[in-house]
């Protein structure tokens, strides 16, 4: 990897209600931009270390804040905004 490398959450759900993300870094692996009625939608493919691979536009794979993690805190404790790269709490 390089300086210039980016990465995502994962936004693979843990879980069959669909309330628990994976939320490992994903690396974004190759990224495009493809064309539609609205203009140009900026896509990417990306995969963490759990094996997960999601390809899609940006937009669609960016995990909220209100996202529950599966080994972080409680969703209450974290803004509800759109992030690409929310702030963890610390495991300790």
């Amino acid at each position: 990897m390089d300086a210039r490398t980016t990465f995502l959450d994962c936004p693979a759900y843990l879980n069959g209600d669909g309330t628990v993300r994976c939320g490992l870094p994903a690396v974004v692996a190759d990224s495009y931009t493809l064309g539609s009625t609205d203009g140009p939608v900026t896509s990417v493919k990306i995969h963490c270390p759990a094996g997960h691979w999601f390809n899609g536009p940006v937009s669609a794979l960016t995990v909220h804040a209100d996202t529950v993690r599966a080994d972080t805190v409680h969703a209450d404790a974290v803004p509800s905004v759109p992030v690409a790269i929310p702030v963890r709490a610390s495991l300790r």
